[in-house]
């Protein structure tokens, strides 16, 4: 992968574009709350991870676009969820990825999602909404968001991807605060579950809390879901 991106706008959101070095190669769409992309770039040459495309999103609504559903502030002086992930993804499946596509070298193998803390939650709620992501990486999921967990055992996938990773950090569920306390149990139902439905899915338990090293984690997570 080039470490270059290409930093472009579309759809009111920035854009940076990493390219493979070859054509025909995977395309991984990375919602990010805060860069372009660069540091986990690096990262992810540093643990050699497999070639593709990475295409990073920014100057998102991160309480609105991420989030399937409203849902009340978490702390006080916190902005309340919103719940436009819907609308956020239509942007992304009929704009942001064709236009990405134009812009790569050749026709990708697939297409993968990624994200970290609400970016997770997102790329697991994409894959019972549409069917462009063969393969999802959610780092340190929010999978504790107020009725998520029932809505994966309860709902169909719109495609069944070929590989899925979850991580958590072990400090995660050490917090007062009840909702955020559920992500451990919520994450390891979840992880239950894709597993009784056969899937591929790994699991990964890192160390700290919900912060630290994020830039590795994500990288990791997407060297997990590029390899074969």
């Amino acid at each position: 992968m080039d470490n270059r991106g290409i930093n472009y706008e579309l759809a009111g959101k920035k854009l940076s574009l990493y390219l493979s070095h070859e054509a025909g190669r995977p395309l991984i769409v990375l919602n990010n709350f805060a860069d372009d992309g660069g540091e986990i770039v690096r990262c992810m040459a540093e643990i050699n991870c497999p070639d593709c495309n990475l295409l990073s999103i920014g100057n998102l609504n991160w309480e609105e676009d991420m989030t399937p559903w409203s849902a009340p502030a978490l702390m006080k002086n916190e902005p309340p969820f919103t719940g436009k992930a819907d609308e956020y993804l239509n942007i992304l499946v009929d704009e942001i990825i064709p236009d990405t596509e134009k812009r790569i070298k050749g026709r990708p193998e697939y297409i993968g999602i990624a994200g970290y803390s609400l970016a997770g939650l997102f790329a697991l709620y994409s894959i019972y909404k549409c069917q462009r992501f063969g393969r999802v990486a959610s780092m340190s999921g929010s999978l504790w968001f107020p009725d998520f967990k029932d809505y994966v055992l309860s709902n169909k996938m719109q495609i069944f991807p070929k590989k899925i990773y979850l991580s958590l950090g072990d400090k995660e569920s050490k917090t007062k605060n009840p909702l955020l306390k559920t992500v451990g149990d919520s994450t390891e139902e979840i992880y239950k579950h894709f597993l009784g439905q056969g899937l591929d899915v790994c699991y990964e338990i890192n160390q700290g809390n919900h912060f630290k090293d994020a830039p590795m984690r994500t990288a990791k997570g997407i060297a997990e879901i590029v390899g074969d």
